[in-house]
């Protein structure tokens, strides 16, 4: 089956296989919010990013209680309402960003930013602060050894553009840090998984970035 990263609420999640990682995408909640979940294909250990809703189907999503880590890419709302549930059924291991920490539904075991790493299994997921969205907003780079780059961007990038900002301060520090720390430093064929909507590619956004800056959102 041909990986697409279109899903819909209620429907069939969408898996991706890698040759070290397998990637599901889910849909889930009334702001069809993506969650991701990532097993190592070595030994098996799983991390889910992003318990936004419906904790049961997050739960038969992992095959159970099979969940070392939970990563929350921002404090908002809609990415966490699965999050006390799911931590309590699984014993997961929680990470989000630093500033965000403090404000999430669950105590955070590691708070992260720039230069961190998360490891699930043999694999490891490199931390990129991207402030703006939210003051701790994260995002988490793969590099895959058999191929390219890939992106779990949260809400701070998205087809068309970056994530929402309420002021021009975080709108300038969010395009300051896609800049900087995401486009300057990977490929075109970086693979970008956000936290809504479909899949995008770095190539594909590169060209928009004056457009984005001129429009100031």
């Amino acid at each position: 089956m041909t990986y697409t990263g279109q899903v819909s609420v209620g429907g069939d999640p969408d898996v991706r296989e890698l040759d070290h990682l397998a990637i599901t995408k889910l849909a889930v909640g009334p702001m069809s919010n993506n969650v991701y979940l990532l097993r190592c294909r070595e030994t098996g250990e799983q991390l889910l990013i992003d318990a936004a809703f419906d904790d049961d189907r997050l739960l038969e999503l992992a095959g159970g209680a099979g969940l070392e880590t939970v990563v929350t890419t921002h404090r908002h709302a809609d990415h966490v309402q699965a999050l006390p549930d799911l931590v309590e059924a699984t014993g997961a291991t929680t990470v989000a960003g630093d500033a965000d920490a403090d404000a999430l539904p669950v105590s955070v075991d590691l708070a992260v930013s720039d230069g961190d790493s998360v490891a699930v299994g043999r694999c490891h997921l490199a931390v990129i602060r991207l402030t703006g969205h939210t003051p701790g907003s994260i995002a988490l780079r793969y590099d895959d050894p058999a191929g390219h780059p890939h992106l779990f961007s949260g809400d701070s990038l998205f087809p068309g553009g970056p994530g929402r900002t309420t002021g021009i301060e975080d709108f300038l520090s969010l395009m300051g840090d896609l800049e900087e720390k995401v486009f300057a430093e990977l490929p075109d064929e970086t693979w970008v998984y956000p936290g809504h909507g479909d899949d995008t590619t770095l190539g594909v956004e590169r060209p928009h970035l004056p457009e984005w800056r001129a429009r100031g959102w």
